[in-house]
């Protein structure tokens, strides 16, 4: 009865447990939050300062650890050799600059103002220095800014604190075991030969036997072996790392690290993602039931004057060093206030070193809390930097001045983002001049770096258009990804110069219809083309002919012309048939490419009157 009973507190534990996680990590998506603070909070909610229904979190803290020891496996997979290499500058440069002076700067505030020693303020320090990499790299992909500047910038800098927490997971031991501010004696020097010779150890397996030893397993083809491996590769390293006294995240790193350049670390990667987010998660919970909400009531003006510190101090450092690179305003702003959390890992440095004696454990409550509460303020600081920027804006102008008197092309592109630079690029191989704007400032100075001429403008500006030469060029392409704006330039354009051929980027079909209605040359949509191309090579693999294929097709863009003609007509509904009809491929005259008007067989001649005069217009890019 007793092992029953205890089966269904393991259960009754895990169904709270997941319960807390399915409420509050959704709730903080909803709010646009990372999911990282959904799971501090459900853990705060149903540990001993909330709830507390979980009295004692430290077996759980163990098994979550787990979760980061599997998170650094899959950096270290991440950070592939020639990748580094590549960014090798603002990885050191920037990511140098940022991190040191931080930490030694708050490890002194630390020593003047709450007395304590330079090992805890060391560390302390390097802690709350790094930053959220989840939160950081969750909002520059929502907003579709991880290859521009700013995010290559602030991910060179988040992977330079990524690789630190290696070194500075094996600098805290040896801190502990240095004896104090006396120095380093003997103890700690055998310490540091261990952790060699174990890292030693893992290099020589890595390097000369895991390949191998996964080649001969994929050999076998059976997946869950894999996995297995993956998982004993991972925790075989940790063990070991842990046997001499480092940190077990340390030897996942290792083993990480030198299977990044191995044919098989996407297979790994894929193993390990399930696990690495569930333990993760696990891990985040645990640190929100660590989190003193009574030790926060008696010191609530140290934690929030720590807090309010600490992002200052980080704002400061990172807009500073974004100063000297010469970088916009807006960029200095947005790039300093997504550094400003504390990191992750501060949520295992600072455990480790009070379970090491260098911290107390009033310290570490107080410091678990700065930075957990500095991850709950950094998004909202990120907001506020952007309303601010919204609210400048208006008043300070465009920064660049608008100056066309260089600007006599031949063809006008609006726009020079992935899709403008490839329109421009034909453009100029074929010797034509090309007049291009955009009115994104960080885009300008980029492209001015690869020798690319963009004058600065808003294409929804008349005036603009005017002094970018749209009543001379032959040519004007409208590639922006805002609907709105493409279709008001659209609009703009073929009311004032109605002479000029206007080719337009639609984002999918219903602004293709809208588009329509303003009379464009050609709408090219962003990925009809790509994944028409798709399927043509999908069906040659398949081992249909070259003619079956051009056949096929040129019916499946005849149809999809003749039902957007129908839409544009009638509804989003009409024509639907039109999709569902297999092509009868011996019926069909196969077309060359460089022929788009030759007749197709079994069409009525009404059919083949639309499709030619889609075809004259150009809509066979669609």
């Amino acid at each position: 009865m007793a092992d029953a009973s205890h089966g269904t507190d393991l259960i009754q534990q895990a169904v709270v447990f997941l319960g807390a996680a399915a409420v509050a990590v959704p709730a903080f998506r909803l709010m646009g939050l990372s999911p990282i603070l959904g799971y501090l909070v459900a853990g705060l909610a149903i540990g001993p300062s909330g709830i507390g229904f979980f009295t004692d979190s430290a077996v759980l803290f163990s098994i979550a650890e787990l979760g980061v020891v599997l998170f650094l496996f899959v950096i270290g997979l991440e950070l592939r050799i020639s990748h580094l290499l590549a960014m090798r500058r603002d990885i050191a440069w920037l990511g140098g600059l940022q991190m040191i002076p931080t930490a030694l700067l708050i490890m002194a505030l630390l020593m003047a103002t709450l007395g304590m020693s330079w090992q805890g303020g060391l560390v302390v320090g390097l802690a709350l220095a790094l930053s959220a990499t989840s939160i950081a790299l969750q909002i520059l992909q929502e907003r579709g800014e991880m290859q521009a500047p700013i995010g290559r910038k602030v991910f060179a800098v988040l992977l330079f604190q990524d690789m630190s927490v290696v070194p500075i997971l094996a600098i805290v031991p040896l801190l502990a075991a240095g004896g104090g501010a006396a120095g380093f004696g003997a103890g700690a020097w055998l310490e540091a030969a261990k952790a060699v010779g174990a890292i030693g150890f893992i290099v020589l397996i890595g390097r000369y036997g895991l390949n191998p030893m996964f080649k001969r397993l994929a050999s076998l083809g059976n997946r869950e072996i894999m996995t297995i491996a993956a998982l004993l590769v991972v925790l075989g390293s940790a063990w070991i790392m842990s046997k001499v006294g480092m940190s077990m995240a340390l030897g996942a790193f290792l083993a990480g690290i030198l299977l990044a350049e191995s044919n098989f670390r996407h297979e790994l990667e894929a193993d390990i993602e399930p696990f690495r987010g569930l333990l993760l998660g696990l891990f985040f919970m645990s640190v929100g039931m660590l989190i003193d909400i009574a030790y926060i009531r008696q010191n609530v003006g140290l934690v929030v004057a720590c807090v309010l510190a600490l992002i200052l101090l980080k704002f400061v450092i990172t807009g500073l060093i974004a100063r000297f690179e010469k970088a916009p305003l807006s960029s200095i702003l947005r790039g300093s206030a997504l550094l400003t959390p504390a990191g992750e890992f501060s949520f295992v440095i600072l455990p480790l070193a009070a379970g090491l004696g260098i911290l107390s454990g009033d310290q570490q409550k107080l410091f678990m809390a700065v930075a957990a509460f500095s991850m709950l303020a950094g998004p909202l600081v990120v907001v506020a930097v952007e309303k601010y920027l919204e609210r400048i804006k208006p008043q300070a102008g465009p920064e660049p001045e608008e100056n066309f008197e260089t600007a006599d092309g031949k063809a006008l592109v609006i726009g020079f983002g992935r899709f403008g630079q490839m329109v421009n690029q034909m453009l100029l191989s074929a010797g034509t001049e090309v007049t291009v704007i955009d009115n994104d400032v960080e885009m300008i100075e980029a492209a001015g770096r690869f020798g690319f001429k963009v004058y600065f403008g808003d294409g929804q500006r008349l005036d603009v258009l005017r002094a970018a030469g749209a009543e001379r060029v032959e040519l004007i392409g409208i590639c922006i990804d805002d609907q709105k704006a493409a279709t008001m330039i659209t609009e703009i354009i073929r009311q004032n110069f109605p002479h000029v051929k206007l080719l337009v980027r639609a984002y999918d079909r219903r602004h293709a219809l809208e588009l329509m209605a303003h009379k464009p040359d050609a709408i090219v949509r962003e990925v009809f083309e790509s994944g028409l191309d798709f399927g043509r090579r999908a069906l040659s693999e398949l081992g249909l002919s070259d003619s079956e294929v051009d056949a096929i097709h040129y019916d499946v863009r005849r149809r999809d012309m003749e039902r957007l003609k129908m839409q544009f007509e009638g509804d989003l509904a009409s024509g639907n048939n039109l999709t569902h009809k297999t092509a009868v491929k011996d019926k069909i005259q196969p077309t060359p490419l460089s022929d788009p008007k030759s007749k197709a067989r079994g069409l009525n001649p009404e059919t083949q009157a639309v499709l030619d005069q889609a075809l004259d217009r150009a809509t066979e890019k669609q």
